[in-house]
This record gives C-alpha cells, sequence and structure tokens, in this order.
C-alpha cells in the first residue's frame, strides 16, 4: 500500500467508502438512510411545489460571502486620470481608486448581496431570481425533480441545468431596437419589474412585446428565472381588480413554464397526469382547461403513443378472446404526453433522420474486399467497428477512454480507402486529445502538430464548431456537410436538438457512429438520445472490448457495474482524504492542488482540477475557487472580477463549458485563451457566461480529461450524489485521483443504489416501426 502525497496520516490509496481506512478515515455510517429512490410522475409533480421556496432565486443560507462581485470592477481597468496632470499623479490616483474598489469590494463581501441596484421588495426579490438562474446561483430545473429526503446537514446547490438551446449560428442575430426596449422598460417599471429586464424581454416576446406584456402580463414567465408567484405579482400591478386566478392567459403561461422546466430536467415530454397535478399545485383552478387552451393556441402539442413493452418495443393489442381473431381498431393502451413544440419537432425529426441513415444503403466507397483488407489490420473490436461501418449507415460504439482507440483506427481506415472521414467531441480539450491519439498510434502520421493542440489539418472538430461552420469539411452546395463519415464522440452529451441537426446535416449515403461511454452523466439538453437509441437496437452495435488500465481503470469500471472496490494503488494512482467539516474540506482541496499532488504525483497545478457537486454552499465550485485564486493567482479582480492568469471556464452556449485562462481584457471585453484558441467575451457577457475554473461540477468537466483530479465530497453532498455522477467525475482523471471524501457511507450506497433520474421522451416509441425492419 503506497504512501499518501498528504504529508498527514489519514489519507490512503484505495477506494472512498469501503470501510478500510486509517484511523483517522471515516465511520460506518450507521446512522445514514437508506438511497433515494426514482420518483414517479406523481412525485415530480409534488416536487414543484415542495421545491418552490428553495428556489426562488435568493442566495442561500451562507453563500453571500461567496457571490462574484465582478460588477465594482471596470473591464477597462478603470483609469480616472486627465490631461492637466502629470503622469506618475495619474497613476497614483488610478492606484487609489482601486484601492478604494478592493475595500469596498472586501466589505460588500462581509455584508448581504442587495437584489438589485435602486431597487427593493418585489423588484428587487425578482431581479435576483433572474440574475441567479442565468449564473448558474440557483438551478432553473427545480419543478420536475425528485425531491430530496430531509438532510442531516443544509444540502448543497444541485448541478446548474442550462436552458436548452441549439448550438450557435455562424451569424449572430441584432438584439432588439432601442425603441423596443425602452417601450417595455416603461411596461415593466408600471408592473414594479425591475427594469433592467428590458433587453431580455423584448428579445424573447419579439416584436410588440410591450403591447404583449401589456395584453398578457403572464408572458413574463417566458423570461428565464421569473417564477409564477413574481409573475402573478406583475400582473396584479398591471390588471388591479380584473387579475384571476383562473385567468385563462394564466393557464395556458403556468402550462408553458411546468413544461419548459420539464425541459431542463431533461424530459422532452411530460405524461398528462403529472402535467395536470403540477398546474393543480401551482393554483391553476381548471388545469385541463388550461392544457387544452395552451394545444389550441399551438403553445404545446399532445401525444398518444403506445404504451411500450420491454426492450422498447410497443405493448401489443389484447390478444382476441377466440381463434376467429378480434376487431382490427381494438383499442390499444397509450399513454398522454404533452410537450413544447421545440422539443417535440426536434425528437421527431431525429428519428426520422437516423431512420434516413438505417434504411438508406451508403455510398460504395471501397470495395468490400478493401473494407475487410483494412478490417484485418485492427484488432479486436476494432475490427468489428470497421466492418460494421461498411455496410451500414448507423452504428453505435460503447466503451471507455481506452476504446477511443477503436474509432481512431477506423477513422484511419475509412480516410486510407479515400473517405471523407471525420470525427466530432464535445469540447475542445476530448477534439485535441482524440487528434494527439491519433498522432501517437501513428495512425494519422500525416497530420502534423502538438500534443496538446489539435492541428489545423486535423480531421477532428467540436460538435458545436461543426454545425456553426466554424471547424470541420464545410458544407456542400445543398447545405449538408461536406463528409462521407462522421463519428460522433462523446454520444451521451447530445440532446434531442443538437442530435436532430447533426442528422440533418449528413448527406444522403453518409455514414454516422456515435461513440460514448454509456455510464456518463447524460446531456445538459432535453433528451437521452445514446441510451433511447441502445435501448432500441435498431442498427448494430459494437461494443468494445478494450478495458480502462491501471488502477483508475480498475475503479471507474467497477463504480460503472454499481461497485465501488478497493483497489491496489502502488504509485498513488487513487488517494483518499477524510475529513470532517467544510472548512477542513477547502483546506485539504486547496493543500493537494498547491502542494501535495505536484511534490508527490509530479502533476503541476495548472494541469490538476477540482471537481465538486455544486455551485453553492460552503464547498461549491465558488466557495473553493475563491480559495485556490488567493493561492495561485491573488489579485483585485480589476477586470470584473477577474485577473490576467486565473483560470476561467466559459460557457458561450448553455450546456458547454470551455476551460481556460485570461490574457488580458480592454474596450472589446474579456479577452480568454481556451484550449489554443483566442475568445473576447463582451463587458455585458462577463457575468454570466464566465466562472472562475480552478474547480467544476461533473456537468462541466464531462468529455474532458486532467492528468491530476481532486474530487472533492463534502459532508452535505450525499444528497446530489448517484452513480453517473461519481462515474464521470472519478473518471476525468488519467494519472492521479485525490478524493477529499466527507460523506461516509453515503459514497457506496450513491454507487450502488441510485442510477440516473428516469427522463420522459418520446424517442424510442418513435424508433419503434424501425425495429420490425431491422
Amino acid at each position: 500500500m503506497s504512501t499518501e502525497p498528504e504529508t498527514t496520516e489519514d489519507a490512503e490509496p484505495g477506494p472512498p467508502g469501503t470501510g478500510s481506512t486509517s484511523a483517522g478515515g471515516t465511520g460506518t455510517g450507521a446512522g445514514e438512510t437508506g438511497a433515494a429512490r426514482p420518483a414517479s410522475a406523481e412525485e415530480e409533480a409534488r416536487a414543484g411545489t415542495e421545491n418552490a421556496q428553495a428556489d426562488t432565486g435568493q442566495p442561500a443560507s451562507g453563500e453571500g460571502a461567496q457571490t462574484d462581485t465582478g460588477q465594482a470592477a471596470d473591464a477597462e481597468g478603470g483609469d480616472a486620470g486627465t490631461p492637466q496632470i502629470s503622469e506618475a499623479e495619474a497613476e497614483l490616483r488610478a492606484q487609489q481608486v482601486e484601492r478604494e474598489r478592493i475595500e469596498q469590494r472586501k466589505a460588500e463581501k462581509r455584508t448581504p448581496i442587495p437584489s438589485g441596484t435602486k431597487l427593493s421588495g418585489k423588484a428587487a426579490d425578482l431581479l435576483a431570481a433572474v440574475r441567479a438562474v442565468e449564473s448558474g446561483e440557483k438551478p432553473s430545473a427545480t419543478v420536475f425533480e425528485e425531491p430530496p429526503p430531509a438532510p442531516r446537514r443544509s444540502a448543497p446547490e444541485p448541478e446548474r441545468r442550462p436552458r436548452p438551446v441549439a448550438p450557435e449560428p455562424v451569424s449572430v442575430p441584432t438584439g432588439p431596437a432601442p425603441e423596443a426596449v425602452q417601450a417595455v422598460r416603461q411596461v415593466l417599471g408600471e408592473g414594479g419589474a425591475p427594469e433592467v429586464l428590458a433587453p431580455q424581454a423584448a428579445a424573447v416576446l419579439g416584436e410588440g412585446a410591450d403591447e404583449q406584456l401589456r395584453s398578457d402580463p403572464w408572458q413574463l414567465l417566458r423570461i428565464a428565472g421569473v417564477r409564477p408567484e413574481q409573475a402573478d405579482g406583475f400582473a396584479r400591478a398591471l390588471l388591479g381588480a380584473e387579475c384571476r386566478p383562473d385567468d385563462e392567459r394564466r393557464g395556458r403561461a403556468v402550462t408553458g413554464w411546468l413544461l419548459e422546466q420539464a425541459a431542463l430536467a431533461g424530459h422532452t415530454v411530460l405524461e398528462m397526469p403529472a402535467l395536470l397535478a403540477a398546474l393543480a399545485q401551482r393554483g391553476v383552478p381548471e388545469p385541463e382547461s388550461a392544457v387544452q387552451d395552451a394545444i389550441a393556441e399551438g403553445e404545446a402539442l399532445v401525444f398518444q403513443d403506445a404504451l411500450e413493452g420491454e426492450a422498447g418495443a410497443p405493448a401489443s393489442a389484447t390478444a382476441p378472446a377466440d381463434g376467429e381473431g378480434a376487431e382490427e381498431d381494438e383499442e390499444r393502451p397509450v399513454r398522454v404526453l404533452v410537450g413544447l413544440e421545440r422539443y417535440a419537432m426536434a425528437e421527431e425529426s431525429l428519428a426520422d433522420g437516423l431512420a434516413r441513415l438505417v434504411n438508406s444503403a451508403p455510398k460504395q466507397d471501397g470495395s468490400a474486399e478493401e473494407w475487410d483488407r483494412a478490417a484485418g489490420t485492427a484488432q479486436g473490436s476494432a475490427a468489428e467497428l470497421i466492418r460494421a461501418v461498411a455496410g451500414q449507415g448507423l452504428v453505435l460504439h460503447t466503451g471507455g477512454e481506452a476504446s477511443l482507440a477503436e474509432p481512431a483506427a477506423l477513422l484511419t481506415a475509412a480516410r486510407s480507402l479515400g473517405l471523407r472521414a471525420w470525427a466530432a467531441t464535445h469540447g475542445p480539450i476530448g477534439r485535441n486529445r482524440f487528434a494527439a491519439l491519433l498522432r501517437r498510434s501513428g495512425q494519422a502520421a500525416d497530420i502534423p502538430g502538438q500534443a496538446d493542440e489539435a492541428p489545423a489539418d486535423s480531421p477532428v472538430a467540436t460538435v458545436s464548431g461543426l454545425l456553426a461552420g466554424l471547424e470541420g469539411p464545410g458544407r456542400d452546395t445543398d447545405g449538408a456537410l461536406d463528409l462521407d463519415l462522421l463519428v460522433v464522440l462523446d454520444a451521451p452529451q447530445l440532446d434531442v436538438e443538437t442530435a436532430a441537426l447533426l442528422t440533418e446535416s449528413l448527406p444522403d449515403g453518409a455514414r454516422l457512429v456515435l461513440a460514448g461511454d454509456p455510464a456518463v452523466l447524460w446531456s445538459a439538453g432535453p433528451g437521452r438520445v445514446f441510451a433511447d437509441l441502445l435501448a432500441a437496437r435498431i442498427c448494430p452495435q459494437v461494443a468494445s472490448r478494450r478495458p480502462d488500465p491501471g488502477p483508475l481503470g480498475e475503479l471507474v469500471s467497477g463504480i460503472g457495474i454499481g461497485e465501488l472496490n478497493q483497489v491496489e494503488a502502488p504509485g498513488k494512482e487513487v488517494v483518499i482524504v477524510p475529513v470532517r467539516d467544510a472548512g477542513e474540506a477547502v483546506h485539504r482541496t486547496v493543500q493537494l492542488v498547491v502542494d501535495s499532488v505536484p511534490r508527490a504525483i509530479g502533476v503541476p497545478a495548472e494541469e490538476t482540477q477540482v471537481i465538486t457537486p455544486g455551485h453553492g454552499g460552503a464547498v461549491g465550485t465558488r466557495a473553493l475557487n475563491a480559495a485556490l485564486k488567493e493561492r495561485l493567482n491573488p489579485g483585485p479582480g480589476r477586470f470584473g472580477g477577474f485577473d490576467p492568469g486565473d483560470r476561467i471556464v466559459h460557457s458561450p452556449a448553455p450546456g458547454r463549458a470551455l476551460p481556460g485562462r485570461v490574457v488580458t481584457a480592454d474596450a472589446e471585453g474579456l479577452h480568454l485563451s481556451c484550449e489554443g484558441e483566442t475568445v473576447v467575451v463582451p463587458k455585458e457577457r462577463v457575468e454570466q457566461s464566465v466562472r472562475h475554473g480552478w474547480a467544476l461540477t461533473a456537468h462541466q468537466a464531462v468529455g474532458s480529461r486532467w492528468p491530476a483530479v481532486v474530487v472533492v465530497l463534502p459532508g452535505d453532498a450525499a444528497q446530489a450524489l448517484s452513480r453517473p455522477w461519481v462515474y464521470t467525475a472519478f473518471g476525468r482523471a488519467d494519472r492521479h485521483l485525490s478524493v477529499v471524501h466527507g460523506v461516509e457511507q453515503a459514497l457506496p450506497r450513491a454507487v450502488a443504489e441510485v442510477p440516473a433520474k428516469p427522463r420522459t421522451t418520446r424517442l424510442p416509441v418513435l424508433l419503434a416501426p424501425q425495429i420490425s425492419g431491422t
């Protein structure tokens, strides 16, 4: 058994929570309650009321001091000099102004953060709620989540669920006209809502936004972060005595809001009973009428899908009572589903696109003999993958990190046959790692470049860059991607909209391979595309037989099947650091990153990533990032809360996280370096889209890997743990994993008993007709 990188004696290698710890380790956890079970549709609906008070957008207890206060710093440095004074005097004055801002920031951190500038009462609360959701301080999707059991300690903030949207288009549309924003600002002021929401409201509601709000104040619910009770207050201020709970406008708006909350929780549709129950809990007197009104106005769609039998197949009709046969029109059991048009249509488009790939023969690029020779040069399941792709338009490939060698072999074989073959990953770290894998394995010797960057001519892109036309082969004259084979890695991260765009963008005769690890966390957006396809079995599936090597591979593989095994770690690959409270957890995390891991493992701090369950709380990303910044890159945060050299994560669109560093700032905005790419974030977008990145959540880290990872599990994180979360967090480490462990037996129980939360989707039913044809 190896020694630990810590200088203390209470850390040892092996899996956390297995009962084999040193004297300073955790106890047996006999007082812990059982693991949470998946919630039914009715329980998900009840969760809306139970979580309402916890999702008001106000800072949680103890979090006020951790909130970013970057608004006090100007992105241009705050120069205050005048032409009449000397350069030295101007510099002294600038330094004095900066010191005053630093003192002001320190004072703000010791006092509660105000809800809104020069606002009070309901308007301030509403502004705080909107900003909290936009910045990730409070989660958006709580209505249809499983209600957590009463914790023994204060629970951390759940993972942020970003608002699901399609990838950014090539051309960004211009914002609303100033006169339109001013008109909306006036209406918001009359209703007591914060006027700073005017640009967002004008952009969301479109032309005539001010008149829409006057005629239907509950349209305010379409702004992210606004809750029904806040929209009700706005409506009362505008409508007066005409504002009633049974107003059909309110029913329609709340119906749409609930469906949007369901999408944020990962559902593409909701079962009708769950939706009706949630409407009743939101004070809608006649839920059925509200749903019918929303459907009649085209704000929602209703579906009647046959109930599924085993393995995703539709349930057969009731068997006839005699040998004569039953009537053909005998009713079959169905479930009634309601969804927003945006996601319902994307799911149907995805099903059509997948059917096109499955049912059409791929282009005959290379003869059968050539494909067979290419497969003969590969080994094991890599050869199986090449043979499957040779004759099929859609193929699924599953496996861990080591299995990436098989898509790499496929890509090389296809390009050797003259195919225009490309790979796409979830993020830039994954893209660069896969390009480096091609070079290291000698499978792309013709591709130049450094090991840590993807060269310009590398056949690897990110999914978002591919769809936006910023990376990849571009598009042909018909608007389709100019390729013959697309291998999508990190396929579990595909939501229905992104997957639909990909399939629609493929030309006729192209081949699509979806590859990924089915045990990781699902997509941030709605749907579970990869899992639904695996269950539907409409195309060939190739499971890699290449295990992840070493103690880390053994540990993560066990977690994937629900077992937290003790592993031998002679090279200190896995280290446990038991902690007793939040303060000790923060201290040990900083010690590991700054001193222990660089000294004992040889991995520098800039290549070590911290992962924790949530953003808020005493050991969330904000608290950890503040502590790590103080040690690794102290500074006043003069550029909107950031300093040059700060490690950050940039979210250009919900569901995307780009790790990088701050370079500088000027009038254009904050200049970042993200995996070798230069990114400029406008000043007005910094607060919403840029965070410090020494510590991330597992959802932000998915699709990336680092040489060393420190996973922090504070005592109040027990309710946030699940098998996919632990699998994803632990699996981000290449060489070394340290676990700051304070959840006692909740960790092995989560691995064994808490699977992924179910999501309601229609893709299995839409794909069902393809099952009989394969």
